[in-house]
């Protein structure tokens, strides 16, 4: 959007005067850098006008600035995010763009153009929840090196077909990976830990909190469904065809060595969880 100055003024004030467009969204596009003076990007409100200056509204920029689900913790180092369901963490073959690490990453560049980021650790496309990356290579290699030490909690929240026969129970399979990306049990393989506690049952389902120990691959949907109960929305390891795979990842407690302190990081259960489970 244009609109060149035909008297003097301030910006903000002019441009309440002059265009069609709340008070508080003009703000918005204030703080978020989105407005120029004859091209000089400003976020002073009283700027000082004169006739013939061109302001010009970037409408995208301010898109772009954001990200389009929750940040949940950032610094220097790191940052924290609420995956959504469906969405990719890092590119395949025939996905390139449309991944949580390609969303993050465009948004850490328009505020530093030469930051990059890093994958620490992912999540399946299906599943919700906390996320984390590196801003920087040597952060990353802290943290993937030692993943499983200084990932002190990985907390999930389920929702699975029936009623698991014991409250709490820890599963530990050994899990291997089939020619067509499927993983199963099997005598050898990778050890896989998860934790269930039944938090609340209805006749149909049951919400379970999950701890795991170990990160295997589609690890608590492989042993869940072994035991007869797969996770709501499971199309892959389970039968039916929800709009959504109900897991999600609500929890991660670590140990931050660049800070020498423990951080804990929550991510609010969907509202559709606790519609199937009343």
């Amino acid at each position: 959007m244009k609109k060149i100055v035909d008297k003097k003024d301030t910006l903000l004030n002019y441009l309440i005067e002059n265009i069609d467009m709340p008070k508080n969204k003009i703000k918005e596009y204030l703080k978020h850098k989105s407005i120029y003076i004859d091209g000089t990007n400003t976020t002073q409100f009283d700027y000082p006008l004169e006739k013939g200056n061109v302001i010009y509204i970037d409408t995208k920029k301010k898109e772009k600035d954001r990200l389009p689900f929750p940040i949940i913790y950032e610094d220097n180092h790191i940052i924290v995010v609420d995956k959504p369901a469906g969405l990719l963490t890092v590119a395949t073959e025939k996905e390139k763009e449309h991944t949580l690490f390609h969303m993050v990453r465009e948004y850490i560049k328009q505020k530093a153009r030469n930051t990059k980021i890093f994958v620490i650790h992912r999540l399946d496309k299906d599943t919700s929840g906390i996320v984390m990356f590196a801003k920087d290579e040597k952060t990353k290699r802290i943290f993937q090196d030692s993943w499983d030490t200084l990932a002190k909690l990985r907390e999930y929240k389920a929702i699975v077909h029936g009623t698991p026969e014991e409250k709490e129970k820890t599963l530990i399979n050994n899990l291997k990976e089939n020619s067509i990306k499927l993983v199963y049990i099997a005598k050898e393989g990778k050890q896989a830990i998860t934790k269930y506690k039944i938090l609340k049952s209805n006749n149909n389902y049951s919400l379970l909190n999950i701890e795991i120990k170990t990160g295997r691959k589609n690890q608590i949907r492989v042993q869940l469904s072994a035991i007869n109960h797969p996770i709501l929305g499971d199309t892959k390891y389970g039968k039916d065809k929800e709009k959504r795979l109900f897991l999600h990842a609500n929890k991660l407690m670590i140990f931050n060595p660049l800070l020498k302190k423990e951080q804990t990081f929550h991510s609010e259960l969907p509202k559709i969880f606790k519609e199937k489970v009343k």
